[in-house]
């Protein structure tokens, strides 16, 4: 039965992501005493998102472990939750959102955490059962149930960090696995190509098929015309498969900001502080677009966890009266295989890498430098490099390549 009550709070929270999980918290770590709601379409409470392309696809990590807080905390702190609530409207003027099968909830102070919705494929056959995002435990949940049901060749489009996620764990479940990149290497967008090749390899030597530099034109249906039963490339290579899984990015979830006047393009624009244009209202994680100081001032959005909550923060010290700017060494990871991918810093417009170490010992790093600072640095199986690289992106560090090239010779050395 659809929800049709209006509700009030201090402080609500549209997002029950990391970003919009971390806000709440840090709103009452310190001290804020006024009303929190956290409004999610996610019926679940507050759950991590890494894990469902990786440990919870897999069956290693069960759906308790990943809660960001046991449901009882939200409770001790007087948190509400409101799930399964989509926003589709909001009234800058009157302080007022406007919820899917009605109700009303209106706010003192807004941060939109809402995230992004996945890129869904555009193809003929797009609509089909069977094709998958991982972007919320409900669609793993689906994909697990198939493959509990026989489910066993798989083709997954996209090869940047969800789409290789997905294919280590679907080959390791014995799955038949084909990976399609639309450019002619993965990993295109945010690595160089040392770090693409050295995937490449990897899956490829674990069984996974990959088409580079190739489009779908279309998924095929089954005899019922209801489910996927192949997907066939512009070049007309026809691959069977029962599932389909699309890692091809996200659309950022902010509908009602840009219609209510917020300024943005690709995601809702904020200020150092995380504010948008619209009065008290704030935007946190995969949907604000900022300056990052790492990218040189460009405007950009950040889609992981770090950021997420560093936002979260930002915006919690804003609006308990202590604002300090956003500034913060984005980083990120991936686990395939055996292998654990760790990233400091952005390798945006870098103009020499440096390989550090041998790819084929599995342990190696990529450093990216930009006019001779290190703006970057790729890490995998390499802890040591990631963590004393990851001063060097914060200080700024401009460095030698020679001595970089090194890997006997500490990246402490060269602050």
């Amino acid at each position: 039965m659809a929800q049709d009550d209006s509700t009030q709070a201090d402080v609500v929270i549209v997002g029950t992501g990391h970003g919009g999980a971390q806000a709440a918290i840090a709103l009452r770590q310190r001290g804020f005493a006024g009303s929190i709601l956290l409004v999610g379409r996610d019926k679940a409470p507050p759950y991590e998102r890494p894990p469902l392309s990786k440990d919870y696809l897999s069956g290693a990590k069960p759906f308790e472990r990943m809660l960001i807080r046991p449901p009882a905390f939200w409770e001790e702190r007087a948190v509400g939750l409101r799930l399964g609530a989509n926003v589709t409207r909001l009234d800058p003027t009157a302080k007022v959102l406007s919820v899917g099968g009605g109700g009303t909830i209106s706010y003192g102070t807004l941060v939109w955490a809402a995230g992004g919705d996945p890129r869904r494929l555009s193809c003929p056959g797009a609509h089909l059962a069977g094709i998958h995002a991982l972007r919320d435990k409900r669609d793993t949940d689906r994909l697990v149930e198939e493959l509990a049901a026989g489910a066993r060749r798989v083709v997954v489009v996209g090869g940047g960090y969800v789409g290789l996620e997905a294919a280590a764990v679907l080959r390791g479940a014995g799955c038949e696995v084909t990976l399609v990149e639309a450019r002619e290497r993965v990993l295109s967008r945010v690595a160089g190509e040392d770090l693409s090749r050295f995937y490449e390899d990897e899956h490829r030597a674990r069984g996974v098929t990959i088409r580079l530099g190739t489009e779908v034109e279309a998924i095929e249906s089954d005899g019922t015309g209801e489910r996927v039963a192949a997907v066939r490339l512009a070049g007309g290579e026809v691959l069977p498969c029962e599932i389909v899984v699309a890692g091809i990015g996200i659309v950022p979830a902010i509908g009602p900001l840009i219609a209510a006047g917020a300024a943005g393009a690709n995601g809702v624009d904020v200020d150092e502080f995380c504010r948008t244009s619209l009065p008290d209202v704030f935007a946190i994680g995969d949907c604000a677009a900022h300056a990052n100081s790492y990218a040189d001032g460009a405007v950009i959005r950040l889609e992981s966890v770090q950021n997420a909550n560093d936002m979260a923060n930002a915006a919690a010290r804003a609006i308990c009266g202590d604002p300090v700017p956003y500034e913060a060494v984005p980083w990120f990871w991936s686990n395939q295989y055996d292998l654990r991918l760790q990233t400091a810093g952005l390798s945006l417009g870098h103009d020499a890498t440096v390989l550090r170490g041998d790819p084929a010992e599995r342990s190696f790093s990529v450093v990216y430098l930009k006019a001779g600072r290190l703006v970057a640095i790729d890490c995998v199986n390499n802890v040591r490099d990631y963590v004393q690289g990851r001063k060097l992106v914060e200080a700024r560090a401009v460095v030698d390549p020679e001595a970089v090239l090194d890997p006997t010779r500490p990246l402490a050395d060269l602050l």
